[in-house]
């Protein structure tokens, strides 16, 4: 489904956020990406949505290739991708179900499957109750599902999470993980980037280790966290 061959990114100051690169995730299933800030999570995340692109390697996501995409294909690319952010990006002039419905709005879908599809999202979330609400009238875990929702209502193969429980306390963290696994065992793929270790432990899922722009082992991090290392 997502494939990374040999992939080096430099950014400015010839700094090395990714090193040599190798990775496969499959169609369905549960990935974490850990690593501490700076090891090159967000990098990762970023091009699989071809956002930035290799310095040197190749990305492919699905029929795909970040040596041979079109600017124009971009957008094609990031239909078929949910992406939620830590600070949520929701549009503050716009109640809960304006912000899921604009996902579609704007690839030019009928009005009758925007309405459909929207409810069904916010159903799925857990969030229906609140979809005349604005942002502000909502908890960080409750702008989370609405991010979910509107990610999920353009029935992406793959939904990207880049440190999604970074702004929620711990109850709305134990909710939004729970909604993850559930849209995972409908047989969406997941790739949640953290550095909370504590989610990992007790959850499910394949762990990819990352550190200083490399793939190491998940326990070679858990060790140094654990040990009081710079992890």
């Amino acid at each position: 489904m997502i494939e990374f061959r040999n992939v080096s990114k430099y950014y400015k100051n010839n700094w090395l956020a990714l090193n040599k690169v190798n990775l496969f995730f499959e169609k369905g299933q549960f990935y974490y990406l850990i690593g501490k800030s700076g090891a090159g999570k967000s990098t990762i995340l970023k091009m699989i949505y071809m956002d930035i692109f290799p310095s040197e390697g190749e990305v492919i996501v699905g029929n795909y290739s970040s040596k041979t995409i079109k600017q124009n294909e971009i957008p094609l690319l990031r239909r078929k991708i949910g992406v939620i952010f830590q600070d949520f990006k929701l549009l503050k002039d716009r109640n809960v179900y304006d912000n899921v419905a604009f996902a579609l709005q704007v690839t030019g879908e009928k009005y009758q499957n925007i309405r459909k599809k929207t409810l069904e999202a916010l159903s799925l979330v857990k969030i229906s109750h609140k979809r005349n609400s604005f942002p502000y009238q909502l908890s960080g875990g409750e702008q989370q599902k609405v991010a979910i929702a509107r990610a999920l209502v353009k029935e992406p193969f793959i939904l990207i999470a880049d440190e999604p429980t970074g702004n929620v306390d711990p109850e709305g963290t134990k909710d939004i993980m729970e909604i993850l696994f559930d849209i995972n065992t409908k047989g969406t793929a997941i790739l949640m980037a953290t550095h909370d270790y504590s989610l990992i432990k007790t959850s499910i899922g394949k762990v990819v280790g990352l550190r200083e722009g490399k793939i190491v082992k998940p326990e070679d991090i858990f060790k140094l966290d654990l040990s009081g290392g710079k992890e």
